[in-house]
């Protein structure tokens, strides 16, 4: 069986990863590249990059196709144009890299550390009213909150 980072480094052979220097450089160069943010839609309105489409993961791959109630039709036409996915801390984005790989999204990339890193970058985050969140703020969202039950127990 394998764990959670086997199945992300599994992912990581045909995923680009950009760390949050390279975003702002391509972004700069590239007004048509397309932000997609794959976490939940109350994480989304939490804090999010401004200008980036908000498709959860657990829809995305129905999201990309024509003929779903999920569908995005900005997302479907995007496969010729450069995308960037991005998540909380890289995890999930990288999954979700890789199933654009698949449906034949031609480049695609991954942020590497995600939001965190884009904060810790000092990079601006809005929130769903496109208000610009303190990046003090945002340190408190994005530190980890396990509960004990989350915790590995002791004896395992």
């Amino acid at each position: 069986m394998k764990k959670f980072l086997e199945l992300i480094k599994d992912c990581l052979s045909d995923v680009k990863e950009i760390m949050p220097w390279d975003l702002e450089e391509r972004l700069a160069a590239n007004p048509d590249l397309l932000l997609v943010d794959v976490r939940e839609p109350d994480e989304f309105a939490a804090m999010h990059i401004d200008g980036s489409l908000n498709v959860p993961r657990g829809i995305l791959e129905s999201a990309c196709e024509w003929d779903y109630e999920e569908t995005v039709p900005e997302l479907v036409r995007a496969r010729d144009r450069e995308v960037v996915v991005v998540c909380r801390s890289g995890y999930r984005s990288i999954m979700a890299a890789h199933a654009m790989n698949l449906l034949g999204y031609q480049d695609v990339s991954s942020l590497q550390t995600g939001l965190r890193g884009w904060k810790d970058y000092e990079q601006s985050l809005v929130d769903a009213a496109g208000t610009a969140v303190d990046l003090d703020d945002a340190d408190r969202y994005f530190t980890p909150r396990l509960r004990p039950d989350q915790m590995r127990p002791a004896d395992g």
